[in-house]
């Protein structure tokens, strides 16, 4: 939740994310950082870290906005029903989760409590579908490449 708050301070949202209202900001950022626009070569750099800061910021807050949710809601409730889960990381508040299909979620909330109920359910899947995958902001981390 962290870097949630974090990137939402950055991009300055208060409440709900716009992709609009995201990518605007986005924009006017880079214009204003952009590394080329400087000459003096410490500057630059500093540029540099910023804009790097602005585009993880910007894709971030782009894959947990409600409309990039609802646009691959169809995708991801394929994913929590059709296939099992075959590894998960908890780190703080943040649980990954892999799923048998290649797709991987990142839960942001999830506290330990949670997380140990997770792992020792009995059905581990059902007890993510009724207590996680719903009810937690996520987004699509990674799809892993399958290979022929």
């Amino acid at each position: 939740m962290r870097r949630v708050n974090e990137y939402k301070r950055l991009f300055k949202i208060e409440k709900d994310i716009e992709l609009k209202e995201i990518k605007t900001t986005y924009r006017n950022y880079v214009k204003e950082w952009h590394p080329d626009k400087f000459q003096d070569q410490d500057k630059k750099i500093k540029a540099e870290e910023v804009t790097k800061k602005i585009v993880d910021a910007y894709h971030f807050l782009v894959s947990i906005a409600p409309e990039t949710i609802e646009k691959n809601v169809e995708e991801y409730t394929e994913t929590i029903t059709n296939s099992r889960v075959i590894d998960y990381h908890h780190k703080n508040l943040l649980l990954e989760v892999s799923f048998a299909d290649g797709n991987t979620y990142e839960y942001f909330g999830v506290n330990k409590k949670k997380f140990n109920k997770f792992i020792n359910a009995r059905a581990i899947n059902n007890f993510g579908r009724r207590h996680i995958f719903n009810s937690f902001l996520y987004r699509k981390s990674k799809r892993t490449v399958e290979t022929a």
